[in-house]
């Protein structure tokens, strides 16, 4: 028996078998049922965006950044886009061929007619001719090390209304620490927050999310942050959701630019650059 209060209404059981979320006889086992409910849940932060959009044109185009097997993408196809009379649409964006192809196949399989994958790095995906010049909304779940950086490059690049982030591990802010550890003990107490290597990480992962947010800011967003609650099997629980408001950016950048001098981490303006 399929665990009903786990499924939307609505929700393709074929979908959700061929997602391996459910067995073929519709069972679910304690894995499969939180990674259904992990979807489900940041579904429920995404739907009221779709919405919005909706207020202002009927055709909706999300990207989706290290999309993986998709997971994110056909959930938000399935629960939302499938029955919209429109030319809405969702692209996935993905490194490994064999997951391209795979989606490619299932999306033809259910017809979901408005999905489509690519092959690229959320880097080159800025500049291909495959994606639209301008989109609604970007999403990146657990894009990993700098492919989240390049998520939000291509948000502000594309003038995306709306911007979801999961981070995942982001290594070079900790590793600019790490080198310039002794000097900054040298100068400031401060640096005694990240002096032991399991704080360098802790620490660098925290500042790289806080600069993350800042340099969306100082492009005009609105930035909340939140904990993602039902993905307490992952580490990674932190949730941005970036609104474009046409904000005041001068504080933001401002800010931005003081906390990497007092880090000393200048060499990195070019990684969290502001207009």
């Amino acid at each position: 028996m399929t665990e009903k209060h786990d499924i939307k209404p609505g929700q393709s059981i074929e979908l959700l078998k061929e997602l391996h979320i459910l067995t073929r006889d519709g069972k679910m086992n304690q894995d499969s049922r939180r990674k259904l409910k992990q979807v489900n849940h940041l579904y429920q932060f995404i739907e009221p965006l779709l919405k919005e959009i909706q207020l202002d044109h009927p055709d909706i185009t999300l990207v989706d950044h290290g999309a993986g097997k998709s997971y994110l993408g056909f959930i938000l196809y399935d629960l939302f886009f499938k029955s919209l009379e429109s030319t809405s649409h969702i692209f996935g964006i993905e490194t490994r061929d064999e997951l391209v192809e795979k989606s490619l196949a299932l999306a033809e399989r259910l017809q979901f007619s408005g999905m489509s994958f690519l092959n690229l790095s959320v880097a080159e995906s800025i500049d291909s001719d495959a994606l639209p010049a301008t989109v609604d909304i970007v999403t990146a779940l657990h894009a990993c090390n700098t492919a989240t950086d390049d998520a939000i490059l291509f948000a502000l690049e594309k003038k995306a209304r709306f911007i979801v982030l999961v981070p995942c591990c982001q290594a070079e802010v900790a590793a600019v620490l790490r080198k310039n550890k002794a000097i900054a003990l040298g100068s400031s107490s401060l640096a005694e927050i990240w002096r032991n290597p399991l704080h360098t990480r802790e620490f660098g992962s925290l500042v790289t999310n806080v600069l993350r947010c800042l340099q969306l800011e100082a492009h005009g967003y609105q930035v909340t942050v939140t904990e993602l609650v039902g993905w307490e099997h992952s580490m990674k629980n932190e949730l941005i959701i970036a609104i474009y408001k046409d904000l005041p950016r001068r504080r933001p950048a401002e800010r931005l630019n003081e906390l990497l001098n007092s880090l000393g981490l200048e060499e990195m303006n070019h990684r969290f650059f502001v207009s």
